[in-house]
């Protein structure tokens, strides 16, 4: 049984990229769905659709015990309803007929719980991210999570226990998180350009410039691609906070505490990239981002 990794075009390249090379003995299938790209623009429904129809591949197609789902906008609009509708009702099937049962985890959670760590912090994300508000909001429970304890439930976080919070003492304070939309960049990033991007960039950047920020969250796994750019943007004095450098720390040990599923994964040292939609371009930036020797396998969904 594989890895799969999801996201809405080649961007989560760059976190399979990274996966790989902290945990090279597995095998991996990597889905773009390049020919949607981009997620940022669409309504929840469509983006809970097309996150249904590539898990579904998935875990069908591919074999996959574990689907990391690359892609903010559908980690915030789309996961929590996968796991409670979709996953809920393919693993009843699956118990009945005495087969292991599937995971499906997101990239929102652990870089919130990074982004918790510091007093300011910026998130750059597509406008699906961000007018979720899914990364305040995460970011506000990992902070109550460290006040109270690992005992506190997630899902009580109210007005009155953040009331609470912050009399109960006086050390005790929550991130605040500053958030911008920069919904240029993936179709940017999806072309390789780099040359024009410095002006989106400087433009979704300026309003974080006079927020004395502690870090700045990456919020799609696009944006990677830009952190040379970004970090000289905003100074050396700013934390950037990077899924590719987050997802395969928490990948490892998710896996190390749930032997029943690490048991399950074959160790042949492969990899798979499947894309919806072909192009030159895609081919050119799948073979920098993962290698010269990367083919690409067309399907639909």
């Amino acid at each position: 049984m594989k890895i799969g990794i999801f996201d809405s075009g080649l961007g989560g390249l760059i976190i399979t990229k990274a996966i790989r090379k902290a945990m090279p003995e597995y095998d991996y299938v990597y889905l773009g769905d390049t020919k949607r790209v981009p997620y940022g623009n669409r309504s929840h429904e469509a983006v809970y659709e097309f996150t249904r129809e590539a898990v579904d591949y998935l875990f069908k197609k591919e074999n996959c015990a574990i689907i990391i789902i690359a892609c903010n906008t559908a980690s915030a609009r789309a996961l929590r309803r996968i796991q409670q509708e979709y996953l809920v009702s393919y693993n009843s099937s699956r118990k009945i007929m005495g087969e292991s049962l599937r995971k499906i985890l997101g990239v929102l959670i652990p870089t919130a719980e990074e982004a918790a760590k510091y007093k300011k912090v910026g998130v750059l994300g597509t406008l699906g991210t961000v007018s979720s508000n899914s990364f305040p909001e995460e970011i506000k429970k990992r902070n109550l999570l460290l006040f109270h304890g690992p005992h506190s439930n997630l899902n009580m976080v109210n007005e009155t226990n953040i009331a609470y919070a912050k009399k109960s003492t006086s050390f005790f304070s929550f991130t605040r998180v500053f958030q911008n939309s920069a919904p240029m960049l993936v179709p940017l990033i999806e072309e390789g350009e780099k040359v024009l991007a410095i002006q989106f960039l400087k433009k979704y950047l300026k309003p974080f410039l006079n927020k004395k920020l502690d870090a700045i969250v990456l919020g799609c796994t696009h944006y990677p691609f830009y952190k040379k750019e970004i970090k000289k943007i905003l100074g050396k004095k700013i934390k950037v906070i990077s899924q590719d450098e987050i997802i395969p720390k928490k990948l490892k040990d998710y896996l190390l505490k749930h032997s029943e599923i690490e048991k399950k994964l074959s160790k042949n040292k492969k990899a798979k990239i499947l894309v919806t939609d072909i192009t030159p371009n895609i081919k050119k930036l799948s073979q920098k981002w993962f290698g010269k020797n990367t083919k690409l396998e067309c399907i639909q969904l």
